[in-house]
């Protein structure tokens, strides 16, 4: 799956990585309904460094559709709500183990 993030790139994820991605995925949904905006920082964190850290970054060059568009680091927990409410089920799409 390839997941850019606003402002750094494109990162092709294995399925692999996936269930992963999804836990912090999770872990974001529950920071971002609390309103805790210090929870929803290091959630959000977590979540967009797993991607850059088991994604393989995508050549500037290369023209690859984008599966997935997340926020940069910077965004705020009510562009991640927005972002969160569009289907209820967070930002990764839903992968079963």
């Amino acid at each position: 799956m390839i997941m850019r993030v606003m402002g750094e790139g494109q990162f092709e994820v294995g399925e692999d990585h996936l269930n992963l991605l999804n836990e912090f995925d999770a872990e974001l949904v529950t920071a971002v309904d609390s309103g805790d905006e210090e929870l929803f920082r290091r959630a959000y964190g977590k979540l967009l460094e797993a991607v850059k850290q088991y994604g393989t970054p995508v050549p500037l060059d290369s023209l690859e559709p984008s599966e997935l568009i997340l926020p940069s680091a910077d965004a705020t927990i009510a562009e991640v709500r927005e972002l969160l409410m569009a289907d209820g089920e967070g930002v990764i799409p839903g992968f079963p183990e």
